[in-house]
């Protein structure tokens, strides 16, 4: 039969000692946004203020000059995104 610990155990535990030393620590991998080639449309999304169905409609046009393709996931060039929308008034 399994036993509740408490919440002071679980604190004082091995297990939580290494959770929080992880959580502390910067992801492995992680860029910042500015230093990204490509970004998600989630990504993308939060670094514009533009919403995501808004984003992926812009990225569904035939001539979008933005859209990276890999394989069916769809990218957002930063640079030529950040172009389309400096030289457009409305969208």
């Amino acid at each position: 039969m399994m036993s509740l610990i408490t919440a002071k155990e679980y604190k004082e535990s091995e297990f939580y000692a290494e959770t929080e030393k992880r959580r502390q620590q910067p992801a492995q991998y992680c860029v910042p946004i500015p230093e990204k080639v490509t970004l998600s449309i989630k990504e993308a999304a939060a670094y514009s203020g533009i919403g995501q169905n808004k984003l992926d409609y812009l990225l569904r046009s035939p001539r979008c000059p933005f859209v990276l393709y890999v394989g069916t996931k769809k990218l957002v060039k930063r640079k030529k995104f950040e172009k389309f929308i400096s030289d457009n008034i409305e969208i």
